[in-house]
């Protein structure tokens, strides 16, 4: 066979189809909200429980490597708890009645566990008994 009877014939039609595919694609990907390989949209609820989780293991409630118990740490629970104050000033009157119901059980949880940690490191009975 000679070179002009090998002539090559390019069908346009399916290239142009393939660019409308591709472009509808596009779009279509645009409009829907950015996946994160199945992680959670981090949001003020998820803040609150980072911070609350980091306080409750600085106060040795959480168990740690291998579930050893891990030593309280005052001086890092009490910043923890600071922290979760501080957020609650900030965001005071912009929060859903959910996320302000979530923060204000947190510092209570965390306030009144930090009380009974205090008192059992000064030697003292826990909060609510009175001393023999």
């Amino acid at each position: 066979m000679s070179d002009e009877q090998r002539k090559i014939i390019v069908d346009d039609d399916w290239k142009a189809q393939a660019r409308r595919e591709k472009e509808q694609l596009a779009q279509e990907t645009a409009k829907r909200p950015a996946a994160r390989s199945g992680a959670v949209n981090p949001g003020f609820v998820e803040i609150v429980n980072l911070l609350f989780m980091q306080a409750a293991a600085a106060m040795g409630m959480l168990a740690g490597h291998g579930g050893e118990r891990m030593e309280p740490n005052i001086e890092a629970a009490k910043l923890f708890i600071d922290l979760i104050q501080v957020l609650e000033e900030k965001t005071r009157g912009n929060l859903s009645a959910e996320e302000k119901s979530i923060l204000d059980e947190a510092l209570y949880r965390l306030r009144m566990s930090y009380v009974s940690l205090a008192s059992a490191a000064a030697g003292g009975p826990p909060p609510g008994v009175a001393p023999a």
